[in-house]
């Protein structure tokens, strides 16, 4: 860690029961309940297995769960994130602490760089991303460099030789 914020070590490793995940995403047991019985976020750790047993979930499981939360907050339903999780599988999405998720409300979307944002949604839809910072800076270089070569014409223009005359000139020299 860059900074010590007196927060405990938690062993990313451990397991952790229902009620525990539930509280640790923000979400009742009896989403977590129903999430896991439908198959959007089953516990990686152990599954139920009949009346009396309980479910073991790994901190990914609750990174998972955590984040289904925010999206429905944001307003997306949740056959949307069912969606969107089920293209996260099929493209090999597996390590979602290396991915940044975005929404509008309307969609999901999977920033994997600078400049591709896949809508999650509309079934892996590609999204033109431009990315403006990038873009500024070109724009700044490209008018540096004509302002430079400008400059050079204007002063080929009033010392009062061309561009056609001085290539004459370099040829009869050669």
């Amino acid at each position: 860690m860059l900074f010590a914020d007196g927060l405990p070590q938690i062993d990313r490793n451990a397991g952790f029961k229902g009620a525990v995940a539930a509280r640790a995403a923000g979400i009742s047991y009896r989403q977590l309940d129903y999430w896991a019985r439908t198959g959007l976020v089953e516990p990686s750790l152990r599954s139920a297995q009949g009346s009396g047993s309980q479910r073991l979930y790994g901190f990914r499981d609750i990174l998972v769960l955590k984040l289904v939360k925010r999206l429905l907050d944001t307003g997306i339903s949740l056959q949307q994130i069912r969606t969107a999780v089920s293209q996260l599988h099929e493209a090999g999405v597996h390590d979602l602490s290396q991915t940044t998720l975005m929404s509008d409300g309307a969609s999901v979307y999977l920033c994997t760089s600078n400049d591709e944002v896949i809508d999650l949604v509309s079934r892996g839809q590609g999204v033109f991303g431009i990315a403006v910072g990038k873009v500024l800076r070109e724009v700044e270089t490209s008018l540096t460099d004509l302002d430079e070569h400008r400059s050079a014409t204007e002063a080929e223009q009033t010392s009062g030789v061309d561009e056609l005359a001085a290539r004459r000139k370099t040829r009869k020299i050669s």
